[in-house]
């Protein structure tokens, strides 16, 4: 197994219990005030786009030891979508940390970690991904690289 490379496919239940793991902690980090968590949630979306739940502490306790004891099915679903989301939410969380932690202004920290909040709640509640919809625009729009888009659509099939 490398280290640095992205599970393909992912499984969606796993992917939807680490949304809720990034909510969880992040509505911790706002409600008890934590802003050096924003660091650890930083360090998670980084350490997932690099190597999916590899270097991830979070994305390991879902994958080895949440979603194998859930009465689900696996939901396999194309990993580059859910690899750009991860990115996505990399730039947030690192921007909220660089907020607070460089500049010293907690509040649009908050305000900025909200907004993941809110995109994360989506993944886990409702299986809307807003990084995988903005990857299929992308798609649609040509801005995708064509080996990436042809994998994503074999998969979809």
């Amino acid at each position: 197994m490398k280290v640095f490379s992205f599970p393909d496919p992912v499984n969606e239940v796993s992917a939807r219990l680490v949304a809720g793991g990034v909510v969880l902690l992040s509505l911790a980090t706002i409600a008890f005030d934590q802003p050096w968590l924003l660091l650890v949630i930083a360090y998670g979306f980084v350490a997932r786009v690099l190597s999916g739940p590899t270097l991830s502490p979070l994305g390991q306790l879902v994958t080895r030891v949440i979603t194998p004891r859930l009465p689900v099915a696996p939901k396999p679903v194309p990993g580059p979508p859910k690899r750009f989301a991860q990115g996505i939410g990399a730039v947030f969380s690192v921007t909220a940390a660089l907020l607070e932690q460089g500049f010293g202004d907690r509040g649009a920290a908050y305000v900025v970690l909200g907004l993941l909040i809110v995109a994360a709640t989506l993944e886990s509640v409702f299986a809307l991904c807003l990084g995988s919809k903005a990857f299929v625009l992308l798609m649609r729009a040509g801005m995708i690289p064509q080996l990436v888009f042809q994998r994503c659509n074999t998969s979809w099939a």
